[in-house]
Parts: C-alpha cells; sequence; structure tokens
C-alpha cells in the first residue's frame, strides 16, 4: 500500500465515483478487480437504480426493455460505500464535492466523474427519441400510422450529433413493423453523414444502405434538417420535405460542473489516461467527457483507461495504458441483427467490419470487460440481441 505522496502507507486511496451509470460501475469494478484493498471506494449516484439502456429502442416494438438493478447490491459486491445524490460542484484545492443532497459535502483523493451527459432538444416540432421514457410516444406514433393519420414519416439526425445509431435502429424497426402489419406510410431517414453510419466506415454503411432500401425506406445523406414547419421538414440542401411527423435524437450537452475546466458546452477535456486536464487527481469518464462518440462501449473504455491509472496510483502491479477506442455497436433491424466494429482515429471510423454475426463475445448491446460479465453473472442479465419483429424479414 502507498500513501499519496509514494511512500508506504496503511491508508487505502478514497477514490469517490460521481455517476452510476456505464462508466462509472465499469470503473468501480474495474478498480476492486485491479487495485483490490489498495483503494477505499465511495459511488455517488442520483437514483437507487442503475439502467441498462441499449434495448430501450426495441420497446415500442415490444421486441425488448431496459432492465433495471438496484445499486445497493451492486455496490456491496464491489465493496463500496453508496450515496444517493449528484455533483454539485468541486473544489479541487480541498479535494472536496459538494453534493445535492444527503451528506452536503465529501472528500476524496482521487475522484472520478462520471456524471453523464444531458439531453437537449434539437429540432422544435419532432419527436425527440431520448430512451424509455419516450416509448410511449413512439407507440403512439405508430399506431398514427397504422391508422393512416400519417402518411410520410421522416427520421432526421441532427447536426452535431454523432452516435446516430438509434435513429437508424427506430428507421429500420418501424420499417419492419409497418410492412408486417400493411401499412402504407412512407419513411425516410436524413442525415448530415456523407453515408449512414460512416463512423464505422465503408463495410457498415454499404450494409445500412441495403438494408434501407430493402425496407423502401428513401435515404438522404450530406442533408441537415433545420426545422419543422406544419407537415414538412425544413433541410439546407432538399428543401421543404414532405413529413406528417418527424422523429430525431437529442443533442448533448455536459454536466457543466463548476470547479472544473470544461468546454462551452460543459464536457470535460481528458488525457488518454482519462485524467481531467489542468486538475490534480481528477479523473472523467463517459459521456461527460469531451470525446465526440457518445456510447455505453466507449465509455467502459474510458472507464477502464482512468480506473488503471488510479490503481497503478494507489499501488497495485499494473501498468496504466492509455484509451484506445474500439467502437462496438449492434444495430437492431427488426430481424437479423448486425454487428459492427470500428477502430477509432481522432472520431473517424478507420478499420471496420460488419456482419450478420457476432463480432464479439458475449454479443452484449454495451460491451464493458468487468461491468457486462458482471451484470451477467449477478444480475441476470440477458445478453442476447432483441429478437426479431414478427413478421419481419
Amino acid at each position: 500500500m502507498r500513501a499519496l505522496d509514494g511512500r508506504p502507507g496503511t491508508l487505502p486511496l478514497r477514490v469517490l465515483i460521481a455517476g452510476a451509470g456505464v462508466a462509472g460501475l465499469e470503473a468501480l469494478l474495474a478498480l476492486r478487480a485491479l487495485a483490490e484493498e489498495r483503494v477505499a471506494v465511495e459511488l455517488l449516484a442520483p437514483d437507487t437504480c442503475f439502467e441498462y439502456r441499449p434495448l430501450a429502442v426495441a420497446e415500442p416494438f415490444g421486441a425488448g426493455h431496459v432492465q433495471r438493478f438496484e445499486l445497493p447490491p451492486i455496490a456491496e459486491a464491489a465493496g463500496a460505500r453508496l450515496h444517493h445524490g449528484s455533483l454539485a460542484s468541486v473544489d479541487p484545492p480541498r479535494h472536496a464535492v459538494r453534493v445535492t443532497r444527503g451528506q452536503p459535502i465529501l472528500l476524496y483523493d482521487v475522484l472520478l466523474v462520471a456524471s453523464g451527459a444531458r439531453p437537449r432538444e434539437a429540432l422544435p416540432g419532432a419527436l425527440t427519441f431520448r430512451g424509455a421514457q419516450d416509448a410511449d410516444a413512439v407507440r403512439a406514433l405508430l399506431d398514427d400510422c397504422r391508422d393512416g393519420r400519417v402518411r410520410t414519416l421522416v427520421f432526421a439526425v441532427p447536426g452535431g450529433v454523432t452516435w446516430p445509431l438509434p435513429l437508424y435502429e427506430l428507421a429500420l424497426l418501424t420499417g419492419a413493423q409497418l410492412a408486417a402489419e400493411g401499412a402504407e406510410t412512407e419513411l425516410a431517414v436524413v442525415t448530415p453523414e456523407r453515408e449512414p453510419l460512416e463512423v464505422f466506415g465503408s463495410d457498415a454503411s454499404a450494409m445500412v444502405r441495403n438494408l434501407l432500401e430493402a425496407r423502401g425506406i428513401r435515404l438522404l445523406t450530406e442533408t441537415c434538417p433545420a426545422g419543422v414547419e406544419g407537415a414538412a421538414l425544413r433541410t439546407d440542401r432538399e428543401g421543404m420535405l414532405s413529413a406528417d411527423r418527424v422523429v430525431t435524437l437529442p443533442h448533448l450537452k455536459g454536466p457543466q460542473l463548476a470547479g472544473l475546466p470544461q468546454t462551452q458546452d460543459g464536457f470535460l477535456r481528458t488525457d488518454p489516461f482519462g485524467r481531467v486536464e489542468g486538475v490534480p487527481d481528477v479523473f472523467a469518464a463517459g459521456d461527460a467527457t469531451d470525446f465526440p462518440i457518445k456510447q455505453g462501449g466507449i465509455a467502459a473504455q474510458q472507464a477502464d483507461a482512468a480506473a488503471r491509472t488510479i490503481a497503478a496510483q494507489a499501488g497495485a502491479p499494473v501498468e496504466p495504458e492509455p484509451f484506445r477506442p474500439v467502437l462496438r455497436g449492434v444495430l437492431l433491424t427488426g430481424a437479423v441483427p448486425r454487428y459492427l466494429v470500428a477502430n477509432l482515429n481522432g472520431g473517424r471510423g478507420g478499420a471496420s467490419e460488419a456482419a450478420a454475426e457476432p463480432l464479439w463475445w458475449p454479443p452484449a448491446k454495451i460491451v464493458g470487460r468487468y461491468l457486462a460479465p458482471f451484470l451477467a453473472a449477478h444480475a441476470g442479465l440477458a445478453i442476447t440481441a432483441a429478437p426479431p419483429v414478427e413478421g419481419a424479414t
């Protein structure tokens, strides 16, 4: 065991993890595995449950649902003390944070911020899909399509959104559902991307393009939605597109924490090891960082890099390893899911692969080195992809 100044000591390193999403829990489990009793971990969470959200997009179609797991048993299994509340501000010189409720001040030796991002409306007048909370609105939209009240439906990727996969899933699942039921709504996808899901590279883009074409879904690339006006979507290139309804994704804003340097949108800049730039003993992982792609698997990889660095600081026999992002995604199509992988370089698609067979195991939607097997073993989390929509091909 080592004290903060590197001399032999007896006290474990006090690590405070703020946030209990994918990044926070992955970091918690990684620290316990890597540092063992060299760290005393406290977990600050605004809710009492962890929501495993990858299948939220499938809820309106009866093909999946958000799974919720109580946090106290997870914290207990990882040997962490659980606090309920949110991070309000950070006082780096005092190694202290202010909390929204419960114990007002918490002290730390090392702080890991994993408090996520905040969704904001990107396209007024459209249905913004944020997750399970919007499942009922999507169900109502499907009913309107079945009843003929919606003849044209557009799925619009807003400018600045770097993780559009859920919108492609919504389009494909909707297409499969309506085709299976004989509805005649015309569907379209509008995106600023040069190719669909271009972050995954050319193979994935070609696969998605073919899937959309097979479902009769029109695709408009390099086209940015600018606004919803009556029964039309205004775009920067195509002018006004007929659209009885528009479905879109939110813009994300950072946690905007007082006391820490951040971007204009409130995100935290980190180095490849997860350290917040210019602030000793403060790390960040997941959607709270300025890494452009906000996705659970990426968050887990960032958490692993930060956890290894913290474990080494605590005296564990591990070497820090930088964050080298590998993007893995399961695209739900309403039929056979597609598995996509890309090695990222500066946020752009690098070496990539796309297939109808799993490219990793277990084939979970969110791939976390520690979290995925923990949930499978201790929380009964199913690791299979969502089943096909009935009647879809």
